[in-house]
């Protein structure tokens, strides 16, 4: 029988099921390595203590701080034997603030005993109020060697290992940092048997400690500088690991064949510039020629294309899709909504003028059909489509995920543009892909500004292209918060200067988190926040504010709803509606949140904005100021403003680089999101790595994971490197690469 690897020895065998069963479950740690890959959050001096006034609300923490008094309180209790119950208070302090634990019933005896004034403990609970008062309830605690703990055994345990430096881990109600730490403590000798995944060229020539020392010094360090260390080598290994999964993606995709499409010189997209009203923008011109050389080659294009919110993505993705059909193939275009889907292929026909009749008597020359497919289109519509499809009638197709159906067939399908990246998963980009002849080229666009180095470790498959310039013609938009509970003349103001748009001629969105009729359920699938607690009230509804508006401040105008529930015709109808300014004020979802383009809508009103993430505020945003006229875009929310919730808000009223506003939602959310949903389930990858912060180290381990594939695409010289891999891929996350 093979003897298993010390570092995937399942932790039941080595500690015990009790202890392995609730690290699974609550911590997601099954093997020796997984427990040895979980690091310290922080760590604790000894001789200094914490700062108890900074504890998170609802959070279970860890702190280590002296008893500063405690006190054994007798009352009145009907439960307690002989009527009296007891509770111990204890209040502990760091120096800069105090914090009160408190004890009740048969559980004060051995605290009474164990917390004496002086003794220095950690201390692990949940953070709760009462009486206006942080307190910890009924915390786990753990005294320190010296300080007048009664049992100095126990104290010993914990000291043994500790050195200079107390590791404080993230850990969970069921278990304490500490047991964590002798958990730690009981596998760390496995350590030494860490295959190291960094090639010891790139090691030496960084200076970084191998991975065993690194394993023993991030777990017990004596030094700050054994920390330094440590995490200087960790944050590499995930960061070259995850860039060379790419790297191998991106090399693997180079030697796939394609057919070149090559625009003819006086073809299709010849004719569509010549009637264009308006010249491109210096980067719409740039980012073209980039995608026609990747066009033009015989592997596929990987492009990400990202811009802002209005840079006229749409307009560069339709002229690579017209180089294409030139180039005698066909393209499509994946839309995440049926309403995107629609808006689509409205704005394309329109754009293209004669040039989309074609199969029609009497077409323009240089013309093709544009198609749309989308899964409630009608049977005789929708036959029609797939025999358009099949004959190479139609040149582009626009649609939804039903274009992905196995029945969909293309005749020579060249270019698939995905709008909306983040909604699609790899496996429907895939089956896309695999209804070319060859493998199509790919062109994905997100209008979700990435921080280059997210770009970096989330599409770093994909080359990328910025349009980082607004057309001409684009106007600014103003925004602001409007703080309806601490001043509710303002949101009264707010309807005024609805009005006043609509009063000049202009129309208006006023955008509600959910729809409000009978199956949309508040409560459902979302954490409550501390913030969610102290205010009960349910997020705002399409369908009652609508009614509330028309009855009311804004009785008199046209007002129409939009929600993801309604049929898809009288969504479409509605839409058609407002373009054509038959409506003047649209009370809507999200779903209006891409793609939409009405540039006679100058107002948005976001009602209960921080219910919203801050790239879809900056999306949502994006709807107004399409036109000549200014837009305005008003944030309503009744958090207080010192709330981290009203701060959000102020950074998006304050800013509209969309870029410098996804750096703050990274900042605020941090990686755990950035990695997609793909990580639900799993714990994500990056434990050290700080995407943000750590830019540099990124960059560099782009360079070196593309020279070391360059050279051994399949890893056989470095076998640690390729055992890493596996780790990182396995099947759950073999997905996460391409979900952004």
């Amino acid at each position: 029988m093979d003897l298993v690897p010390a570092l995937d020895e399942p932790l039941k065998k080595v500690l015990g099921p009790p202890t392995a069963k609730v690290m699974a479950e609550h911590l997601g740690l099954h093997t020796v390595g997984d427990l040895l890959h979980h690091y310290p959050r922080r760590y604790e001096e000894r001789g200094q203590l914490t700062h108890l006034a900074d504890l998170p609300m609802d959070e279970h923490v860890t702190v280590v701080a002296q008893v500063a008094d405690a006190r054994l309180l007798t009352f009145a209790s009907s439960k307690a034997p002989r009527g009296k119950g007891q509770r111990l208070e204890v209040t502990i302090t760091d120096g800069s603030g105090r914090l009160q634990l408190v004890f009740f019933g048969n559980g004060v005896h051995k605290p009474h005993k164990d917390l004496l004034p002086g003794t220095r403990a950690m201390f692990s609970g949940k953070v709760s109020v009462f009486n206006h008062r942080l307190q910890l309830a009924h915390p786990a605690y753990e005294p320190l060697r010296g300080d007048g703990a009664d049992d100095p055994a126990a104290a010993e345990s914990v000291d043994s290992w500790a050195g200079a430096l107390i590791p404080i881990y993230p850990a969970t109600a069921k278990l304490e940092s500490w047991k964590i730490a002798k958990a730690v403590q009981t596998v760390l000798p496995s350590a030494q048997e860490a295959v190291d995944p960094l090639p010891d060229a790139l090691r030496e020539g960084r200076g970084l400690v191998s991975l065993p020392e690194a394993l023993l010094k991030i777990h017990r360090p004596h030094t700050k500088a054994d920390i330094g260390d440590a995490r200087a080598r960790l944050k590499w290994d995930e960061a070259f690991v995850l860039q060379v999964a790419l790297a191998r993606r991106r090399h693997a995709d180079a030697q796939l064949p394609a057919a070149a499409r090559r625009p003819r010189p006086d073809g299709l997209l010849t004719a569509f510039d010549a009637k264009l009203p308006f010249t491109l923008t210096e980067g719409q011109r740039k980012v073209s020629k980039e995608i026609f050389e990747d066009l033009a080659t015989e592997h596929p294009m990987h492009r990400l294309l990202q811009g802002e919110v209005g840079s006229g993505k749409t307009m560069v993705a339709l002229r690579a899709m017209l180089a294409t059909v030139d180039a005698g193939g066909q393209a499509v275009m994946l839309a995440p909504t049926e309403v995107l889907a629609q808006q689509h292929h409205r704005s394309v026909t329109e754009m293209m003028g004669e040039l989309a009749e074609g199969g029609t008597l009497g077409a323009a020359e240089h013309s093709t059909k544009v198609v749309l497919l989308t899964g409630s289109m009608g049977a005789a519509g929708r036959r029609q489509a797939l025999l358009d499809l099949v004959t190479g009638e139609a040149g582009i197709v626009i649609g939804t995920h039903a274009l992905i159906e196995d029945k969909v067939q293309f005749h020579d399908l060249g270019l698939v543009v995905v709008d909306e990246q983040h909604r699609f998963g790899v496996e429907q980009r895939d089956a896309l892909r695999g209804k070319g002849k060859q493998p199509p080229h790919l062109l994905v666009m997100t209008a979700t500004p990435i921080p280059r180095t997210v770009a970096m470790t989330v599409f770093g498959d994909l080359e990328t292209s910025v349009l980082d310039q607004l057309p001409a013609g684009r106007s600014p938009i103003a925004s602001h918060v409007v703080p309806a509970a601490d001043k509710p003349h303002f949101l009264a103001r707010a309807w005024e200067r609805v009005r006043e748009e609509v009063e000049n001629g202009h129309q208006a969105y006023v955008v509600c988190p959910r729809i409000g009729d009978e199956e949309d359920d508040p409560k459902k699938g979302r954490k409550k926040s501390p913030e969610d607690e102290a205010e009960k009230r349910p997020p705002l509804a399409v369908l009652d504010v609508a009614q509330q508006l028309a009855k009311g401040p804004l009785q008199g105008l046209r007002v129409e709803v939009l929600h993801g529930r309604m049929p898809p015709d009288d969504k479409d109808a509605v839409m058609r509606r407002f373009t054509a300014g038959e409506a003047d004020v649209l009370v809507a979802t999200t779903v209006i949140e891409v793609g939409v383009n009405v540039p006679n809508a100058t107002a948005m009103v976001i009602m209960d904005a921080d219910r919203f993430g801050v790239s879809q505020l900056h999306q949502l945003r994006g709807r107004v100021g399409r036109g000549s006229a200014a837009g305005l875009c008003l944030l309503v929310s009744e958090m207080p403003e010192a709330s981290p919730a009203r701060r959000r808000l102020d950074a998006v009223a304050s800013t509209l680089d969309g870029f410098e506003l996804s750096r703050i939602d990274l900042e605020q959310r941090r990686e755990g999101d950035v990695l997609g949903q793909a990580q639900s389930g799993v714990r994500s990858s990056l434990r050290m790595l700080a995407v943000i912060e750590d830019e540099e180290i990124i960059a560099e381990a782009r360079e070196e994971a593309a020279e070391v594939v360059a050279a051994d695409p399949e890893l056989t010289g470095l076998p640690g490197l390729r055992t890493a891999l596996e780790a990182l891929l396995d099947e759950e996350r073999e997905q996460y690469l391409d979900k952004g």
